[in-house]
């Protein structure tokens, strides 16, 4: 089992105050011979469709000097990720757990925005002192 990010229970927590069932933590999926874990899967019941909403969250915490360096790492895990789910558990969504503070100071810049939308990033953004969801952006 690989190290936990230093947010992990925080957004767990997050999640579950946001009425999300916590499923899977981690997440095991596995295709063509590679194994991943991906740290939380979560599912929420939508009651208007009757269906239910199932996400994978991958958490960072940004905490390291450089920014960039940690958004090279996450970017490519994301993509890796995200094609995995597409082959193994495709109505799942990836989204990437990103915390409000390096979402105001890194994530909004221009440079960032164009990969994010580029590559189809979806964010889930947490304030990690107040252990909930500020927003998700789809």
């Amino acid at each position: 089992m690989s190290a936990r990010d230093a947010f992990h229970y925080i957004v767990r927590s997050a999640l579950e105050k946001d009425g999300w069932n916590i499923t899977d933590d981690p997440l095991y999926v596995s295709f063509g011979r590679v194994d991943i874990e991906i740290d939380l899967a979560a599912e929420k019941l939508l009651a208007a469709e009757r269906q239910g909403e199932k996400i994978a969250i991958e958490i960072k915490s940004f905490l390291a000097a450089s920014a960039i360096t940690e958004f090279h790492k996450a970017l490519g895990q994301y993509i890796n990720y995200r094609t995995m789910l597409e082959l193994d558990d495709p109505e799942r969504t990836l989204y990437l757990a990103v915390p409000l503070s390096a979402y105001n100071n890194f994530f909004t810049r221009p440079f960032v925005q164009i990969i994010i939308q580029n590559n189809q990033l979806k964010l889930l953004i947490y304030d990690n002192v107040k252990e909930e969801i500020v927003q998700w952006i789809r």
